[in-house]
This record gives C-alpha cells, sequence and structure tokens, in this order.
C-alpha cells in the first residue's frame, strides 16, 4: 500500500511538473518544449499531456502548434485568487486605487479567448456598469483583453485573432482583422490598454498590465466608467497611479520584478 500511495504521488508530481512547464513557455509548448522543461521522458511527456488535455486542464492553442492552459486550470486559478484568505491584499490595493481614481476598477486574467474577471471595487457613484466578479469578456474589444493581445508573440496573436469571433459589440469595435491589429499595434506602443466605447456604448476603460517573473502578461488592472464622467484624456491621466497598484499586486502575489524589460514581442 505504502508503495502504491508513493507512486500515485510521484505520478501527480509529474503531472504538475508538466503543467508548470506549459504555463512557464512563452509560446504554446509542443512535447519538446515540456520534456526539455520538465526533465521528463517522451513517452511520459505524451501520456501525461493526453490525461491533462482530456480532462480540460491543457488545451491545444487556437492555431494547433502546442498545449496552452486549458478551462479547469483557469477554474483552479479563479477559485485561488478570488479566495477570501487570498484575495485580500489585492483586493485592499483595487480598493485604495478606485478611491484614489475615483472609478471602478478590476483585476482581471486572460481565460482562452475572454479575460475573467477575478477582483472589483465599484465605484462610489450612483451610475456604474454592473459587470461583477466572475463576468468573461472579449478580447477584441476590451481595453484588458487588446492589452494581452497585443503583447502576444507575433505568431500566436495572428492565431488567435484569425480564430476569434470579431462580433460587433457597438458601432466601435474593430471587426476586421488588419484594422484590429493597427489599433494592437498602438496599444504595444505605448503599453496601456483601451476601450473606446467599443464593448459597451457609453463606456471608456484602460488598462495596464501585471508581468509575470518571465515578463509575461499574467493579469491587468482596468479602470472604467461611463463617458459623461470619464473621457479618454481623463482616463490617461489614471495611468501612472494605476501602474503603481499592478506592481503593488505583483509582489502580493510574489511575483518579483523582471530584472529586465519584458520579453519582446515581433510586431
Amino acid at each position: 500500500m505504502a508503495g502504491d500511495r508513493k507512486e500515485k504521488g510521484s505520478r501527480s508530481l509529474r503531472a504538475l511538473t508538466v503543467i508548470e512547464s506549459v504555463i512557464a513557455a512563452d509560446r504554446p509548448a509542443a512535447i519538446a518544449d515540456i520534456m526539455a522543461a520538465s526533465g521528463l521522458p517522451k513517452a511520459t511527456v505524451h501520456r501525461l499531456c493526453t490525461l491533462l488535455e482530456r480532462r480540460g486542464y491543457l488545451r491545444r492553442d487556437p492555431g494547433g502548434r502546442g498545449l496552452i492552459a486549458g478551462h479547469r486550470l483557469g477554474q483552479m486559478a479563479f477559485a485561488v485568487v478570488s479566495g477570501a484568505g487570498h484575495r485580500t491584499p489585492t483586493h485592499a490595493i483595487l480598493r485604495r486605487l478606485a478611491r484614489d481614481v475615483g472609478e471602478t476598477c478590476n483585476l482581471n486574467v486572460p481565460d482562452g479567448t475572454e479575460m475573467l474577471y477575478i477582483d472589483r471595487v465599484e465605484a462610489e457613484w450612483p451610475l456604474r456598469l454592473q459587470l461583477p466578479v466572475g463576468t468573461r469578456v472579449p478580447l477584441h474589444c476590451t481595453a484588458s483583453g487588446k492589452l494581452y493581445l497585443s503583447l502576444l508573440p507575433e505568431q500566436e496573436r495572428r492565431a488567435v485573432i484569425n480564430n476569434l469571433p470579431l462580433d460587433p459589440h457597438t458601432e466601435n469595435t474593430r471587426t476586421k482583422p488588419a484594422d484590429l491589429e493597427a489599433e494592437l499595434a498602438r496599444i504595444r506602443a505605448s503599453g496601456v490598454g483601451i476601450d473606446d466605447e467599443e464593448f459597451l456604448l457609453g463606456m471608456t476603460a484602460v488598462a495596464v498590465p501585471i508581468f509575470d517573473a518571465t515578463g509575461k502578461v499574467c493579469a491587468t488592472i482596468a479602470v472604467h466608467a461611463p463617458t459623461a464622467r470619464m473621457n479618454l484624456t481623463k482616463a490617461r491621466s489614471h495611468v501612472p497611479a494605476m501602474r503603481r497598484a499592478a506592481a503593488e499586486v505583483a509582489a502580493a502575489f510574489g511575483i518579483e520584478p523582471v530584472a529586465r524589460a519584458p520579453r519582446r514581442v515581433a510586431t
């Protein structure tokens, strides 16, 4: 029995090693990438990847070039960061930011072809937009989503865009890949995502990135408000405070500051 328990634990640790290798990769991870990162033999990696993909912890990227995090892994991450014990430090940071800028603040993470709201502090205004924790929003027409897309490597970004339903949410939504790519180039240059009534009429938003220790975007902080109260010029004035909050959130999650510039992305 003891040997069986030891073997089961060993398999579990190998599966976790595979998941960590996929998450840490700067592109969809091929079997060879996972082997190199994990030190596991090819047959073991194949077997574990098949199992993890079947169970929803991993999935094929839209371009079919490798494995990325699956929906069950996203659900686990959401459960961890939204739990009361883990949310307290980041929630306090968002609360201070919301007080300083006077508008609603969100903490968001990429989840497949959407952004997921994992924490939120509402503005103290009668007129506000209700997008609660757990809300999923599109990548192509939101400040956080476009920021995330803009910082993906070129091939991955194009594969994602080519597989996204670029649905028109408002008359300002970019529904042509070329138009979206041009907008993403501007966002990549500034490092700030913007939503100029592209997701909801009457709403503007800005977003800044949170980088993990490898320089990949792991989350975003966004501020949004009705256009009657916040135009894009005013929204951009909040960016310095948002960047400070992003650094605090990274520290709260134990992410060390990246010692170099975030990884270069092809344009």
